[in-house]
């Protein structure tokens, strides 16, 4: 996987979650796949889409603003400085989010096997 594809893959969860476009993200994220909050919830792939569809969790606008690439082992990972515009289980903020993805192959292509947000 080369430094673009991964680049891409970020890009592409970035806009699908602007979009509210759950059938995007399916496609682009592990079937095991896990969100981690700021908060430390862990949220499964089907609970994390179910509330994007339902719009408990509603993402406005989301700007990288830095973006590290690293190997851990043969799988790549990304961590990406981002500034999250987002209406959270009714709270709305900008939050300044750190996120760190992990990535894993699938058939042909990858796709994000699990992500921890934090603060930065």
């Amino acid at each position: 996987m080369t430094d673009e594809s991964v680049e891409a893959l970020h890009d592409a969860l970035c806009e699908a979650m602007v979009a509210g476009d759950v059938a995007a993200l399916a496609s682009i994220l592990a079937e095991d796949f896990t969100l981690t909050h700021m908060t430390g919830y862990v949220q499964s792939k089907a609970e994390w889409l179910a509330a994007i569809e339902s719009g408990e969790m509603q993402y406005h606008r989301m700007g990288t603003v830095e973006a590290t690439i690293s190997a851990e082992g043969t799988t790549p990972g990304l961590t990406a400085r981002t500034l999250t515009d987002a209406t959270i289980w009714g709270s709305r903020a900008t939050w300044r989010l750190t996120l760190r993805s992990w990535f894993e192959p699938h058939g042909d292509d990858w796709v994000i096997a699990r992500t921890v947000a934090s603060t930065w």
